[in-house]
């Protein structure tokens, strides 16, 4: 009864902060886009080649490290502790890396994930010197996860998670906090998961720093006043990309060290329309080698995603348990991008 009670309980919890996170979506003007709304936008980039190759269908089956960004209730999944590290070359030369451990403990699994994001150097210009200044300078995003799981029952899980989040440009930057929650639950019906997420709950972010001061009259028309006022420029705030998220998962075909996965996901961002991702993954000699596919943000009007695929080989090396994945992921006007993740269980 008591296990009851705390699903119940968490259930509740979760539906309360949907409705909040709601009211935040109600408020907003429907009739109209919302891309580019909001701040942090490199939290929308999906992280780990498995779940890319997926097509980022994972709330409900993803079960390492990579469940911090994701579904931070997937961290229950973990028989072990696990380091995973990714890189990836996205657009315009982006770099992606994200680095994760986690680790059951007795009353619970515990997680630290880092996202790091990164442009080249780039050619400082102006309206006055649009052919450039000489000068160049870099943009960079940062968000760092503290994440705690736990099984409530044998079919319930919950988790969360509390993350730190900045972004700079130049000399200036903008900083915010947000939280996590998630939940995952294993259906009687044939070993089918349901997950839910609930992502970027936080603070608005803006901008500040050396770059947004300047020199001002502030009465132009008299010309015996100071015309050398030191004024710093201020900055709209912004929301951070809140995103809800329900997904289906479970093993359509296994026999004889065989399986298929299907899942899919829908999602009610705040910084676009609603959409759906779909995914597989076909595990052979006993997952030994993976093979996944997927397509993203089907239903979404003038969506840039399309196909994505990879695999992956997993491999235990002595005590240590090592899988290395690769995701291609294509986009409808850039070229494709390639992740590659490697973990290792300890």
């Amino acid at each position: 009864m008591r296990g009851h009670r705390s699903i119940a309980a968490t259930l509740w919890l979760l539906v309360l902060t949907a409705g909040v996170a709601q009211a935040q979506f109600a408020s907003e003007t429907r009739t109209v886009t919302r891309a580019g709304t909001a701040a942090a936008e490199f939290l929308s980039i999906p992280i780990g080649a498995r779940a890319t190759a997926m097509g980022s269908a994972v709330s409900a089956t993803i079960d390492d490290p990579t469940a911090i960004y994701w579904n931070p209730a997937g961290l229950t999944g973990l028989t072990r502790g696990t380091f995973t590290a990714e890189y990836a070359q996205w657009l315009a030369d982006i770099s992606v890396n994200y680095v994760a451990v986690a680790t059951p403990l007795g009353a619970g699994t515990v997680g630290i994930g880092v996202t790091a994001v990164r442009t080249p150097e780039m050619e400082e210009t102006t309206v006055e010197q649009q052919e450039g200044t000489g000068r160049t300078f870099t943009a960079a995003s940062y968000a760092v996860a503290l994440s705690y799981a736990r099984a409530l029952t044998d079919r319930f899980s919950i988790g969360g998670s509390v993350k730190f989040i900045t972004e700079r440009i130049s000399f200036s930057t903008a900083s915010g906090l947000a939280l996590d929650i998630g939940t995952l639950f294993v259906t009687p019906f044939r070993g089918i998961r349901l997950g839910a997420a609930i992502t970027n709950f936080g603070t608005k972010m803006r901008m500040r720093g050396d770059d947004l001061l300047t020199i001002v009259d502030i009465d132009p028309n008299n010309r015996g006043n100071n015309t050398s006022n030191r004024a710093e420029l201020r900055t709209d705030p912004f929301d951070l990309p809140l995103t809800m998220r329900i997904g289906l998962a479970g093993e359509v075909w296994q026999r004889d060290g065989y399986r298929l996965t299907l899942a899919v996901d829908a999602l009610s961002p705040s910084n676009s329309s609603q959409y759906v991702n779909v995914g597989a993954e076909l595990g052979l000699l006993g997952d030994l080698l993976l093979l996944r596919g997927g397509y993203s943000e089907l239903f979404l009007t003038d969506s840039a995603h399309t196909f994505s695929l990879g695999g992956g080989l997993r491999y235990r090396f002595g005590a240590f348990h090592v899988t290395f994945d690769y995701a291609y992921e294509g986009w409808r006007y850039f070229n494709g991008v390639n992740r590659f993740t490697l973990m290792v269980g300890f």
